[in-house]
């Protein structure tokens, strides 16, 4: 299988999420991953239950966390608090293309290992920073976690019901999104620094914060506000610009409908059994039915309630009309269509058997994914990577063991 990235050699100095996706990234295409990890400790995501279970049932130390983000890796553990732990992680930055770190702003500058001492070594070296909030601006030095840019970025602000109902006001999204966004920006960072240096032989700086990030992403709805002054509310799962674009209660569980156009909408109300809704004066473009919303929804919720989830969505699908039902975790790997995508790929790991593992997205016709590696053991590739990089002897790595270096 062809590898478009197995030319790359990338130190990962980065735990927890959004540097270790990155990372994840790129050794998904066949670069070559390097995470440098605290001795006996490592990335504190391996310490987050639920863990593998191997053949027997017993449950093992690889936690699905630390394994959701770490596939395709090699596992060093450096002390970097130790002069020669510095030392070896800058022989590590002289011979790789790229280094990820997540460290708070300044805290590498103490070792040694900060951009301007890393660049003196590797020149063409592109080197991403991830924090929370940036490398330069009042807050850099503050500590933060995904919660904080979901409420600071704003998302959160447009996230949840109205306040005047029932379980109303703002939520949280149900994962760690600002972490995962950033990781999927600092991808296309990482591979468009690196094409600038093929072309120059320049390397740079990238200085990736979750909450810029956070706040791009809401693009279109901050662009509302930037360019027309509009402010969100929150709307649940309905639309501030469409209608009909949100969930309804089928008999026996949600459905969401995403109704686009004046076509699809007479034919939404013709397998309603309400076709005169299309022709009412208050609905007949999007515009007049988003101004009257809260005489249309209703009679449309009432309808949907007297069918079953799956009678709608094969009756909407049928007549063309954008819909799907609203799944749980489970249902969603059982669904045919994702099961025939390949979202869920078998996987052998040397202490779980087969496990499953979540695929890259990205389907690429010659070069694409590989999963070869399993998360990686803490230190498991210490020795290995020290003598296949920096050729050092077995007596030199002793050495290093013994005084706790490595």
């Amino acid at each position: 299988m062809k590898k478009a990235l197995s030319h790359l050699r990338v130190l990962d100095m980065s735990r927890v999420l959004a540097g270790p996706f990155l990372a994840q990234n790129l050794a998904d295409f066949g670069a070559d991953v390097i995470k440098v990890e605290r001795p006996h400790h490592g990335d504190e995501t391996r310490t987050f239950p639920p863990y593998l279970k191997d053949a027997d049932g017993a449950s093992t130390e690889d936690s699905a966390y630390f394994m959701a983000v770490n596939r395709g890796k090699r596992s060093v553990t450096i002390d970097i608090a130790t002069p020669r732990g510095q030392e070896l992680v800058r022989q590590l930055a002289a011979k790789s293309d790229v280094l990820i770190e997540n460290y708070k702003v300044g805290d590498l500058k103490r070792y040694g290992l900060d951009y301007a001492a890393i660049r003196k070594v590797n020149p063409g070296i592109v080197y991403c920073s991830i924090t929370g909030f940036g490398q330069t601006g009042p807050y850099r030095n503050r500590p933060g976690y995904d919660y904080i840019f979901q409420a600071m970025s704003g998302l959160m602000s447009i996230t949840g019901g109205p306040d005047h109902l029932d379980g109303g006001g703002p939520a949280k999204v149900g994962l760690a999104i600002c972490d995962v966004i950033t990781g999927i920006n600092a991808s296309f960072a990482v591979m468009t620094a690196l094409a600038h240096r093929d072309r120059t032989g320049e390397g740079q700086h990238i200085d990736m914060s979750l909450l810029d990030t956070t706040i791009a992403t809401i693009s279109h709805i901050n662009m509302n506000y930037l360019v027309g002054g509009i402010v969100p509310k929150r709307m649940g799962t309905g639309h501030p610009s469409i209608v009909p674009y949100q969930m309804f209660q089928a008999a026996d569980g949600p459905v969401v409908v995403a109704v686009g156009n004046n076509g699809q909408f007479a034919k939404l109300c013709a397998l309603l059994g309400m076709p005169e809704l299309a022709t009412d004066p208050r609905f007949l473009t999007n515009p007049l039915r988003v101004e009257h919303r809260d005489a249309l929804v209703p009679v449309i919720a009432e309808a949907f309630a007297r069918d079953t989830m799956d009678a709608w969505v094969e009756r909407l699908t049928a007549a063309g009309v954008p819909c799907g039902p609203l799944y749980d975790i489970p249902q969603v790997f059982d669904d045919a269509h994702i099961r025939a995508r390949g979202t869920r790929v078998q996987f052998e790991h040397p202490r779980g058997g087969s496990v499953s593992i979540l695929a890259n997205p990205a389907r690429l016709s010659v070069t694409p994914p590989a999963y070869e590696r399993a998360a990686p053991l803490l230190g498991e590739h210490t020795q290995e990577v020290l003598q296949e990089v920096l050729g050092m002897p077995p007596e030199a790595l002793q050495q290093l063991a013994a005084e706790g270096v490595i």
